[in-house]
């Protein structure tokens, strides 16, 4: 039996968090290739000590099929799960993109580094160590780590571990020798895991970013070794920039109708209502400033 673990259902506004009502949930998360394949989950048994399920990643046409599981439905957002195919080849990639994305893309390489840009990558356990040496402290200023405390894994040993499975790859940009960004993709068998991204804001304007993800693309297509990078949960402009397709997904509560689970359903279902209104009219100048002051 899957035991549940202490998830913090959050009501947020940007970086900032309003309310935080926890619960001890069965998380079960759908890879990738589930949501391609339009794999419905198989929900375990729940446990007496367990408020419900937390689903991830289940693809919009199959969440009708778990409104009928005798527990509180609370739909939290909706994404699409975004993914690179790493098949096709580096040249049919940038094909994808329109012209002027094209063109802005390679501007950017250019205009971070004469020639290509000094992407560095690290796959072998002894890189690990190298990686995260380098790496370590730029992701201490990254907002990732300051906001979020989620700039880069500190779990070396595992770092380690996957790369005797040969099963991770990350890559440093470096500026005049100086770290500027990193990306860190473990894997699961022939898919990587777009797990963390970083720059030094000093570099910000140079779109570091951007740089350092189309580059790891390339050198990863040119190696052949994966089928795809998975963007895993969430939406954003960079992973629909990069992504060569996606599937529009749900994150679903599946909670035991309980007075403190109605409750907290009640909660963040009517915070997220009021969140995506006053998302419908940020562009009036008051309710503008109100976010922005929220978001801070």
């Amino acid at each position: 039996m899957t035991s549940p673990v202490r998830i913090n259902l959050k009501g947020s506004i940007g970086a900032r968090t309003i309310f935080r009502i926890p619960r001890f949930l069965v998380k079960v998360g759908l890879t990738l290739d589930d949501v391609l394949n339009d794999v419905s989950p198989n929900l375990p048994a729940l446990p007496k000590d367990a408020d419900g399920y937390l689903v991830t990643s289940l693809p919009e046409h199959l969440a009708g099929s778990l409104r009928h599981s005798g527990l509180r439905y609370v739909e939290r957002q909706r994404y699409t799960r975004r993914y690179a195919d790493l098949t096709a080849g580096y040249a049919a990639y940038l094909d994808r993109f329109s012209s002027k994305t094209r063109s802005t893309l390679l501007r950017k390489h250019r205009r971070f580094a004469d020639g290509a840009p000094d992407v560095r990558l690290y796959r072998t356990v002894g890189d690990m160590d190298e990686f995260e040496r380098l790496a370590r402290p730029l992701a201490q200023r990254t907002y990732q780590e300051r906001l979020l405390g989620a700039g880069l894994s500190d779990d070396l040993a595992r770092m380690r571990a996957l790369a005797a499975e040969d099963a991770v790859r990350a890559f440093i940009l470096f500026r005049e020798g100086v770290p500027a960004a990193y990306l860190y993709l473990p894997a699961q068998r022939r898919v990587l895991i777009y797990a963390y991204l970083g720059y030094d804001p000093e570099f910000a304007s140079l779109s570091p970013g951007s740089v350092l993800q189309l580059s790891a693309l390339e050198m990863l297509m040119q190696e052949g070794r994966f089928d795809r990078l998975d963007f895993t949960e969430g939406d954003g402009q960079h992973k629909a920039v990069f992504a060569t397709g996606g599937v529009p997904c749900v994150d679903l509560l599946l909670l035991r109708p309980t007075m403190a689970n109605v409750l907290a359903a009640f909660a963040v279902t009517a915070f997220d209502a009021t969140v995506a209104r006053f998302r419908g009219i940020r562009d009036w100048p008051m309710v503008g400033r109100l976010l922005s002051d929220l978001r801070r």
